[in-house]
């Protein structure tokens, strides 16, 4: 899959920031613009793994396409 990923230098510290627009709240940060692309990449990862479902007797799963 490929995402776009913003990146931004703060003028202050020198280090910079990372956000993914379609991937609400998934976010990083690295003190270079590699490691704040590799940071990114772990959270895109991370933001993506489905989390386990307990599920109550009787409930059921679909998927839908949209």
């Amino acid at each position: 899959m490929t995402f776009r990923v913003i990146l931004e230098r703060d003028p202050e510290t020198g280090d910079w920031a990372a956000w993914v627009p379609e991937l609400l709240g998934c976010v990083s940060a690295g003190e270079s613009e590699e490691e704040t692309l590799t940071n990114i990449r772990e959270a895109i990862s991370l933001f993506l793994r489905p989390d386990p479902i307990n599920l109550e007797p009787g409930a059921i799963i679909k998927k839908v396409s949209v």
